[in-house]
């Protein structure tokens, strides 16, 4: 199916995005262009008003500026988790589906926690950077088993839960705390309270969005509740842990250890600069943002999200978009056209389409509309010689936002 002819569809990957995903979309016939690094608003601003497709990881912020550049604009992909990076409610109100990648990189990043609980129990990075140069601390002091120990896991999502049978199976006692009520895997335990979660834990680790109430959940409060000796990680948004309280409980011995995959401010590019206040301080192990940073994940990720950005670009479905009222479409059957419009979800809409097929003396195939508080997406399969005409009159509706037709 297409409407638009597919070597004009222009499609920006930033953020070395893998080649999986620009390997799809020129297979399709579309333009590609890639870049290495994330772009600041206003140059991204300049770049994406002739993009139809955007592709991101998380150093680029499609904020509101940027997307009112985007006339052409049909889908923007995050090629990881997270989605807090791009402007979702004005995206979803320009008629801009958003989609990511949810599972793709949940074993990685596991993987990655139980690495550096081990790690970090053992202290084993500072003794390893003194055998480099030279000094020989063959010590038991401080060092521990991880079996028997309690993880404690803030957010019990994707990755929670993956790290929670992984742990469980290495002998780890496992609690968590979420605010969705989530069934425990294994012997997992819920938690009442976050701060009941901290009281009991040998090693906490975070796995929540960025929000306002993420924000600093762990902050210098919390050092009063932790165990004497806690480990903390941090592999899910940089401003969840005030790092200047960690910094604190580092220093004063209250926390044995830290291991932090991602920071408040972090490099644009691999060639710029990087401080934070945790350099050079005891068993703490700092990563440049590398949870999901492995070649499986990468490529199954530039695989999953760009399916789902094809998907609609070439038949109108936004299952699994993260903003957007969802429509699981299938082929178009011979003989009809498909018209998909987005729309001001305001009342009669439905009525004056409805309205124009009839004065066109049309037949209907199929027709689905799903609706948020804001807009309406609409799917209509039509004779195909009524298609292109009822798609002008569609366009012109005055609460219609975006109307494409595939024939």
């Amino acid at each position: 199916m297409e409407s638009y002819p597919k070597g004009k569809i222009k499609v920006l990957l930033l953020e070395n995005i893998h080649p999986d995903a620009y390997n799809l979309f020129a297979s399709d016939g579309f333009s590609v262009e890639l870049e290495k690094g994330a772009l600041d608003e206003k140059e991204l601003s300049r770049r994406i008003e002739d993009i139809h497709i955007l592709g991101i990881r998380s150093k680029t912020n499609v904020t509101e500026q940027v997307l009112n550049h985007g006339k052409r604009l049909l889908s923007v992909g995050c090629f990881c988790i997270g989605t807090n990076q791009v402007d979702l409610t004005n995206a979803e109100k320009l008629g801009i589906p958003v989609f990511n990648a949810p599972f793709s990189n949940t074993r990685s990043v596991a993987e990655l926690v139980i690495g550096e609980i081990i790690m970090l129990a053992r202290k084993a990075t500072d003794l390893s950077k003194e055998v480099h140069i030279g000094k020989w601390s063959k010590i038991a002091n401080g060092c521990h088993e991880i079996r028997g120990k309690t993880l404690g896991l803030v957010g019990y999502g994707n990755i929670g839960s993956q790290i929670s049978v992984l742990a469980e199976s290495m002998g780890m006692n496992v609690v968590f705390f979420d605010i969705i009520t989530k069934l425990p895997l294994g012997n997992a335990v819920a938690m009442p309270t976050y701060e009941e979660l901290l009281k009991v834990s040998d090693f906490v680790s975070f796995h929540v969005p960025e929000s306002t109430e993420t924000m600093h959940l762990f902050q210098e409060k919390h050092l009063s509740l932790v165990k004497p000796g806690v480990i903390i990680l941090n592999l899910s948004r940089g401003k969840v842990v005030d790092l200047f309280a960690l910094e604190k409980g580092l220093k004063s011995g209250v926390i044995a250890g830290a291991g932090i995959d991602v920071f408040p401010e972090e490099p644009k590019t691999n060639d710029d600069p990087f401080q934070s206040n945790l350099q050079g301080l005891p068993n703490t192990i700092l990563t440049p943002h590398i949870g999901g940073s492995t070649e499986e994940a990468q490529k199954n990720i530039g695989s999953e999200v760009a399916a789902k950005l094809l998907k609609y670009v070439n038949n109108g479905s936004t299952t699994f978009s993260v903003n957007f009222p969802s429509i699981e479409l299938g082929s178009l059957k011979s003989g009809f056209h498909r018209i998909l419009n987005i729309h001001k979800n305001l009342p009669g809409f439905l009525r004056d389409i409805n309205a124009m097929v009839s004065d066109l003396g049309g037949n209907i195939l199929t027709q689905n509309l799903s609706t948020s508080s804001d807009i309406g997406y609409l799917s209509m399969e039509i004779d195909k010689n009524l298609g292109d005409e009822l798609h002008k009159r569609i366009k012109s509706h005055p609460h219609s936002l975006k109307t494409r037709i595939l024939y």
